[in-house]
């Protein structure tokens, strides 16, 4: 069975940092890609970032290029999203789900994105 846990969310000041981490189970990182999406309150979930295999291409929202980075740990079946300056605009809850492979546009899609995680709350605020 494919299981994704998110983690590493909580409360953060504007201006700070978090890194949230995606724990997969039932299939191997190296051969698939992941997305990370969020969903604010009273707003539709939104595609942030995708990464396309262990030492694939990378795609950032234009919202939060420069400012988060996201990246695989193979050997612990792990991706992690990196925020740095955050913003109280980027509070939401974050989700991870795997596909086959990041589409080429960087656009991120939610009907191509299975296997979703129960997302980890971010909240930015002073």
């Amino acid at each position: 069975e494919v299981q994704l846990v998110e983690s590493g969310g909580g409360l953060v000041h504007p201006g700070g940092s978090l890194r949230l981490s995606c724990a997969a189970s039932g299939f191997t990182f190296g051969r698939i890609a992941v997305g990370w999406f969020r969903q604010a309150p009273g707003k539709e979930r939104e595609g942030v970032s995708c990464i396309s295999s262990s030492d694939g291409p990378t795609y950032y929202q234009d919202s939060v290029k420069g400012r988060f980075t996201i990246f695989s740990d193979n050997a612990k079946n792990t991706v992690y999203l990196q925020m740095n300056s955050l913003k109280p605009e980027d509070t939401a809850v974050y989700y991870c789900a795997a596909t086959h492979i990041c589409r080429d546009s960087g656009a991120l899609v939610e009907a191509d994105f299975g296997s979703w995680g129960q997302g980890t709350q971010v909240t930015v605020s002073s």
